[in-house]
């Protein structure tokens, strides 16, 4: 937690003033019994009404600069928290926009959401509440002491006798909580992850008519977290009647000894009523300072589950190059394969390829034979754990990610799109690309037809693109890698929703691409690849063939295996 208050350095000035106006609101506050001390016994008890009049002045007097003093802290510890927790969330989110796929599903996009979210709103109120009341509360309750100590110092020992004794309550109940409240958070995440799993899959749930389960499933999660609060609530609920049980035994200890000793003439009326008040403000400051502790100790949980998320290394810097390649290929793969972390076995094994530039590469196999996978690797989505995969001849993990990814148009398997303008979202691919520009995009992605249906490029897109169909998705998305006239085009099994005569001409209008990029096609369909001038064939994880389509078709069985099963005519004539 220590490391993220480097994000209040620019808040110096806020983090001293609150806490110092809290103090000088506290000082006044220890003033008031004295004051009414003051009116018993000289005004009351003199019956001189002028000189209560003016004394109810002086308490109107506190009361107000008090109360200025207050606000004006709440507004330096306000503006210090806000602007510390906007400074951290853009750190914090800035440094997850950083992390490698592989991290990403290492630390889990629920607990993320987590931590950019309840935890940072925890974090600015523990830090709030810390300028305004973690030096005031101990102030007035020394403070209180030692005033009394001034009136009384033998009423005064009720006041060291009840501190300790509320102290041991008060922090004790704080030190039973502290790891509760951190099983909540932990709870909470599960519910959260729940959630969002349930409403992104919202669709698949109702197909399969799997409602009931699911509910269950989420009211087991969040009655495990409502148990947990109840406990723990339970717990700090106990501090109030127990600080409430000393605070009261205590004060009638305190008058029973006040009232003797004005008896005897050796203090005043007034002072017993000082005392009464000193002591109830001990009380009410010991219970504020156990709740705020139990805050800070949960922003302090909070504080550093955000700051590991910070230390979880970004794995999208340069790094150390390997060996050099071959300059004149446009991509290589050079004993090239992958472990997923926690996998039980790699993913891809010893994949060579050498692409030239301008060449089309098809990529096809079976489902989960690593083709998604093997085209993460270009971008540097995910980083090969052996062997190399080098564009230009330079291994990926010594580029920087930025200029790599941006000589790189990527079509995804999952068609994502914005809420914003269909300009908007093509802009994705280049920011400063005109109209002209974006629609010659869209007429190679061979998307003009959807553009024209929705009114032009000015045409709002629905959340995840909600309003278009899934064939208008996949065209769109093409479109806005094509706007960036990469170098390197990366189309993931992007045209499985399109019908032939569309994925053929799209195939076509990309051979005539004026800038000639380097092409790969994921598909399931050999014939969106076969006019490819390499095809590479996956086989759980293994490079089964690598060739034009005739080669394949004579020499190696997966893919005989493949196309037979897509064209069974064909395929017998062969």
């Amino acid at each position: 937690m220590r490391k993220l208050l480097i994000y209040l350095r620019d808040y110096r000035r806020e983090s001293v003033l609150g806490p110092l106006f809290k103090l000088l609101e506290a000082g006044f506050e220890l003033i008031v019994p004295l004051v009414v001390a003051a009116i018993i016994d000289h005004g009351i008890g003199a019956g001189d009404r002028g000189y209560i009049l003016r004394m109810c002045l002086v308490l109107v007097a506190l009361g107000l600069v008090g109360l200025l003093c207050s606000v004006t802290a709440q507004y330096f510890a306000a503006k210090a928290s806000v602007g510390f927790v906007a400074k951290l969330r853009h750190a914090l989110y800035a440094h997850i926009q950083r992390f490698s796929y592989q991290t990403l599903d290492r630390v889990g996009v629920s607990t993320l959401i987590t931590r950019m979210t309840s935890d940072m709103n925890q974090v600015q109120t523990g830090l709030n509440l810390t300028l305004r009341l973690l030096l005031r509360s101990p102030f007035v309750v020394f403070g209180a002491m030692i005033m009394a100590f001034t009136i009384d110092s033998r009423a005064a020992l009720w006041f060291a006798a009840a501190i300790p004794a509320l102290s041991v309550v008060v922090f004790g109940i704080m030190l039973i909580s502290i790891p509760l409240y951190k099983k909540v958070q932990e709870l909470l995440d599960r519910v959260l992850g729940a959630t969002r799993e349930n409403l992104t899959g919202v669709r698949a749930l109702r197909a399969f008519g799997k409602e009931e389960s699911e509910i269950s499933a989420f009211d087991e999660k969040n009655e495990a977290l409502t148990a947990m609060q109840k406990r723990v609530g339970r717990i700090s609920a106990a501090m109030n009647p127990l600080t409430y049980v000393i605070i009261n035994l205590m004060i009638l200890l305190l008058i029973h000894t006040g009232a003797v000793r004005v008896q005897a003439g050796i203090i005043t009326q007034g002072a017993v009523v000082a005392l009464y008040n000193y002591m109830s403000q001990i009380l009410v400051e010991l219970i504020k300072l156990a709740n705020l502790i139990i805050t800070i100790t949960k922003s302090v949980a909070c504080g550093n589950r955000i700051q590991r998320v910070l230390e979880i290394p970004a794995g999208e810097t340069a790094q150390e190059a390997g060996a050099a390649g071959d300059a004149a290929c446009r991509v290589q793969f050079i004993h090239a394969g992958i472990r997923y972390s926690e996998a039980g076995d790699t993913s891809l094994t010893d994949v060579n390829l050498a692409v030239r530039p301008g060449e089309t590469v098809g990529v096809i196999g079976g489902t989960g034979s690593g083709k998604t996978t093997l085209v993460n690797l270009i971008p540097r989505f995910y980083e090969a754990t052996e062997g190399q995969v080098l564009v230009d001849g330079q291994d990926v993990r010594s580029i920087d990610p930025s200029p790599l990814r941006q000589r790189i148009g990527i079509a995804p398997q999952k068609a994502v799109l914005f809420q914003s303008s269909i300009r908007e979202n093509l802009r994705w691919g280049n920011g400063e690309a005109d109209d002209d520009e974006i629609m010659r995009a869209v007429r190679d992605a061979q998307a003009a037809d959807v553009v024209e249906a929705k009114g032009g490029l000015d045409a709002m897109i629905e959340q995840g693109g909600r309003n278009l169909s899934g064939g208008q998705r996949q065209r769109l998305t093409i479109a806005r890698a094509l706007v960036r006239r990469p170098d390197i085009l990366i189309l993931d099994d992007s045209s499985s929703a399109l019908d032939f005569a569309t994925d053929a001409a799209l195939r076509k209008s990309l051979r005539e691409l004026d800038y000639h990029p380097t092409v790969f096609i994921v598909s399931q369909r050999t014939s969106s690849i076969q006019h490819a001038d390499q095809i590479v064939v996956l086989d759980d994880g293994r490079v089964a063939g690598v060739g034009t389509h005739a080669q394949l078709l004579a020499d190696c069985p997966v893919y005989q295996e493949i196309h037979a099963s897509q064209f069974r005519k064909e395929a017998a004539q062969v």
